[in-house]
This record gives C-alpha cells, structure tokens and sequence, in this order.
C-alpha cells in the first residue's frame, strides 16, 4: 500500500502573541496556499530566524497560528547557522533550544522551540484501518526513484480524523532519496 510523500520545507509556527510583536498588533497572517493537511496553509509572511552563527533569512510561516511557536529545520539548517536541533515530534519542543526571530515590527527569543521534524505519516482512522497500522505506531516506508531508491525508517503514524494521508519527510531526506515531482512510498510494517 502506498502512501503520498511531500518534502517539508523549513518553516515556522507561530502564536498570536509572537506573530503580534514579529508583525504588528492585530496582524493577521494571509494565505498564500493551502497545504495538505486539512486547514493548514502557508502564509506569505516570512521571518529571519538567527542562531549563533549565522541567520536563515526568509524562511515561510504556516499557518493558522498555535499555542506555542515552533521552528522546524532540516538538521543541515540548523548546524549552518550553529542550532543543535534535536529530532522531534511537531509540538514536542520541550528542552529543545531556541533562536531569535526577525520579523519586519520587531525581534523575539524563543527560549525553545527548535526542531527537526520526526519524519512521519498523516492519516485519517479509515486510512490507518486500511493501512493496518494505529497512532504512534513506527513503520518503515519505502521511496523508489530512478537513482536512489531508500527505505525510511524510524517513521512515527500520527492518526486524526482532522488529517490527510501523506509522509512528511524534510528536505536533507528528501535529496538523500532523489525526490522530485510526485512521490509515493510503500509503508513497510514488520
């Protein structure tokens, strides 16, 4: 059974209060496109995130905004510009390290909030029923492309009925496969 893989960009969550002092009280974030995920789209805000060697300039936020800001970077992200990230589940950020974010009103710290992103899969209770997998199960997927066809593992299922079916990967697993264009992998179980 086959699943849709997308390559996750580097990105950044924001709350109300961080998008207000990043942009300006009673700012509000304007879509630029939805993405996947039911609800989820990115924005055509983007922020500075600064680290102690170096800044990512220009880097998307998605939105709608959360109850805790987060900064998500491939881990070759965050060693260019000196973050120890540590792999992750999105929302799981505590005694993760921070940064500084830019945005065109002003500057924040986040004293946590750095992450490389778990890679994972969405998938609604039917499609994870048809899958033959259950939430915080870990699975294998496996990606055929023309020159680099890889077998992930260490990938998290996350089950909502609010989701989509797709694997999230980021962009240093999505090069170190070869993909490009429209992507499926084959989810591995045993």
């Amino acid at each position: 059974m086959k699943v849709l893989v997308e390559t996750s960009a580097r990105h950044v969550h924001l709350t109300e209060a961080d998008l207000a002092a990043l942009f300006g009280e009673g700012y509000q974030l304007t879509k630029k496109k939805d993405l996947s995920q039911p609800g989820q789209y990115a924005c055509n805000e983007r922020v500075d995130i600064v680290g102690p060697k170096g800044t990512m300039p220009n880097v998307s936020i998605l939105g709608p905004t959360r109850s805790a800001s987060q900064v998500e970077l491939s881990l070759t992200d965050a060693r260019k510009i000196g973050i120890a990230a540590p792999i992750r589940e999105s929302g799981d950020i505590a005694g993760t390290p921070g940064c500084v974010l830019k945005g065109p009103a002003g500057e924040i710290t986040l004293d946590c909030g750095v992450i490389a992103a778990k890679r994972h899969i969405h998938f609604t209770p039917e499609d994870a029923e048809k899958f033959g997998v259950k939430d915080k199960q870990i699975v294998s997927v496996k990606i055929e492309t023309a020159d680099r066809t890889t077998i992930f593992g260490d990938v998290v299922v996350r089950v909502s009925p609010k989701f989509s079916a797709a694997m999230h990967i980021d962009t240093d697993e999505s090069n170190a496969a070869g993909c490009s264009g429209h992507v499926e992998g084959e989810v591995i179980t045993d």
